[in-house]
């Protein structure tokens, strides 16, 4: 079997729809699977390698031709004209997320009669707005791709809820590899060490600097925090437009000897923090599924999370191993911090088996690959349609 990827962005940039297609092209190929990549050039540096080739496609610029219409209409036929062999290659394709380098190769891979798999990660339900037809083309994508997974329970039963119930559709949880893993409490203080933590207690948010992130009520909640565990110490891992505010708001609050924005870390030393830290701590205001909550848990760090979606579906599955406060509450979210420093623990053992049964790479992986041998072996029943390529392009 062949497989083509679809995707907006692939490593070094950490987006969930980066990490998932680079891990499931590397799974296929050491199953035997062909694999190939139909992606937009990384932002966040050089492309890192994958398992299979990648057709590289530069993002549409958006301007004046963009606005009105025209500027779509000639990406859509430059996306065509060079995804085109990759996808006529492939027995069936993955599309991942929306946008309209996903709508064009799925309407193209559907005229090659090639089955589609789309996974969909958040913000493409929970920003959802039909549009009339026939420019709905991520409606039409949805209603005609051959599977569609989701990255939570909660975004299907959103997508439910706004009238987008379909046959076969799943909930596939995203992968946590095996480099995050606990380890016993002398590997943890020497990990300390080499990080450079040395207050007693250490909180860990890990997300891009931005405002639905959150991170402004975790720095407004350090005070209280500080006031009734005074050696603690927050590290915050990622960038963002957000950085100089959070900055000058942790200065505003007198602890910016307590808060160290570590930056944009790999995800081998985020692995390390998440080891070293006492807590995870997830303010987000919206999330489908935190996958860096669960990589904390992994490590055997408890999590305290906001009440987003994605934290109440993982309390639901961790239960008292992640804390669910109401979210853009610094006070409600300093207590539960402080409480739980009273008495720090790690994770308890049945999380370890709730992890090995839906989120660690061999059960991610089975899960895809059956619903991979279930639509290509339907497609072998079938002969190639033909396909128009100009008419692709030409109504996007």
């Amino acid at each position: 079997m062949h497989i083509c990827h679809v995707t907006p962005h692939l490593p070094p940039d950490q987006a969930a729809n980066a990490l998932l297609p680079a891990h499931l092209g590397r799974w296929a190929a050491d199953a035997g699977h062909g694999v190939s990549y139909v992606a937009h050039p990384p932002r966040a540096g050089a492309p890192e390698p994958v398992a299979g080739r990648v057709t590289w496609i530069e993002p549409a610029a958006r301007g004046w031709l963009h606005a009105l219409g025209v500027g779509s209409i000639a990406s859509a036929a430059r996306i065509a004209r060079r995804a085109g062999p990759s996808l006529a290659e492939a027995d069936l394709v993955h599309v991942h997320s929306n946008g309209l380098l996903a709508d064009v190769c799925a309407a193209l891979a559907r005229r090659r009669n090639r089955p589609v798999v789309l996974t969909l990660y958040g913000t493409e339900i929970w920003h959802y707005q039909p549009k009339p037809w026939p420019r709905d083309l991520f409606t039409k994508m949805y209603r005609r791709a051959a599977h569609v997974t989701f990255y939570s329970r909660g975004l299907l039963d959103k997508a439910i809820e706004l009238g987008l119930s379909r046959e076969h559709a799943d909930v596939v949880y995203p992968p946590v590899v095996d480099r995050f893993q606990p380890v016993s409490d002398a590997e943890r203080a020497a990990l300390r060490a080499r990080l450079g933590l040395r207050a007693r207690h250490v909180l860990l948010n890990v997300k891009r600097l931005h405002p639905l992130a959150g991170q402004q009520h975790l720095i407004d909640a350090m005070p209280r925090i500080l006031a009734r565990h005074p050696d603690t110490e927050l590290v915050i891992c990622g960038m963002g437009p957000l950085l100089p505010e959070l900055q000058a708001r942790a200065a505003a609050a007198g602890v910016a000897d307590r808060v160290r924005f570590a930056g944009l870390v790999d995800n081998s030393v985020v692995a390390d923090y998440n080891r070293a830290a006492d807590a995870f701590i997830l303010p987000s205001l919206l999330e489908a599924l935190p996958t860096v909550a669960v990589e904390a848990l992994a490590c055997g760090t408890p999590v305290i999370s906001a009440d987003h979606p994605g934290g109440v579906e993982l309390h639901a599955l961790f239960d008292a191993d992640v804390a669910v406060v109401p979210k853009e509450r610094a006070d409600a979210l300093a207590d539960a911090i402080g409480g739980f420093l009273d008495r720090p623990r790690r994770t308890l053992d049945r999380t370890a088996d709730v992890l090995s049964r839906e989120f660690r790479p061999r059960a991610v992986w089975q899960r895809f690959h059956a619903i991979y041998e279930r639509h290509a072996d339907a497609r072998t029943r079938t002969t190639d349609a033909p396909v128009n390529e100009r008419r692709i392009g030409a109504r996007p």
